[in-house]
């Protein structure tokens, strides 16, 4: 009778099988050192392996789902309290929402009260208002004065957060200049500056030359005064004390 190998603890088949099951590689390693014929290790090899291999590419247990329902199943166990009652919750205002690009509104010809009023929802900053005439000054209260020239155009799209609006505004009555920045009260021309009146015929009055002045305010706008006798345009209508020096005051 042929001798028997004697078998370890580690080769009994109960364990060899279980760890196969629960930790393949633990397992094949015990089946490959056991008293198993050859044909036995390979099929235990590939079966466990397979085994392994749908255990990685398995999904995870959903532990959040299973932990989501276990409170579940223990609140809907308890007997309802007679002394809780639900508290209501309060159902959020929807808060309105502004347009993102709001459109300039026309409000050329309307009053300043009503420009403002049409523009002060659409932007975060004030309608400035500026005298449609450099020399007429706007007043504190100009609510009633009207539009004539508005900034940006009517239809240009506003961004809320930093558009500047701008309105030139005329009184009421008064009528609305061709451009900005015009004068509705413009200073009267300077009186012309007298010349000197040339007589070639004229000797000058003793001063022997061709020019003549009809008084004192035209030599000195020529730039002549004083002049003295025997000078050109000397004459004795301008020397009223006749010391030969005219128009010296």
């Amino acid at each position: 009778m042929p001798h028997q190998p004697i078998r370890r603890w580690w080769q009994h088949p109960a364990l060899i099988i279980t760890a196969l099951v629960l930790f393949p590689p633990a397992g094949i390693a015990l089946a490959w050192t056991s008293t198993w014929d050859q044909k036995k290790k390979i099929v235990a090899t590939v079966l466990s392996g397979l085994w392994f291999l749908v255990i990685l590419l398995s999904d995870p247990p959903q532990e959040k789902a299973g932990d989501a329902k276990a409170p579940a199943a223990v609140t809907a166990s308890q007997p309802p309290s007679a002394s809780a009652s639900p508290t209501p919750s309060a159902t959020p205002s929807p808060t309105p929402t502004r347009t993102p690009d709001p459109a300039m509104p026309a409000v050329v010809g309307k009053s300043f009260a009503e420009a403002e009023k049409a523009v002060e929802d659409l932007v975060d900053t004030e309608l400035t208002a500026v005298s449609a005439y450099d020399d007429v000054k706007l007043p504190a209260d100009h609510a009633s004065w009207l539009v004539c020239f508005q900034g940006p155009e009517g239809g240009v799209t506003l961004v809320a957060k930093s558009a500047a609006t701008t309105v030139h505004l005329v009184a009421p009555g008064t009528a609305c200049p061709a451009e900005k920045g015009s004068i509705l009260h413009p200073k009267p021309a300077p009186a012309p500056t007298p010349k000197p009146t040339v007589d070639e015929d004229a000797s000058g009055g003793g001063g022997g030359g061709s020019v003549s002045y009809s008084n004192c305010s035209a030599v000195r706008a020529a730039g002549k005064a004083p002049i003295h006798r025997g000078d050109p345009g000397y004459g004795r209508h301008l020397d009223r004390d006749g010391d030969g020096i005219a128009c010296e005051r």
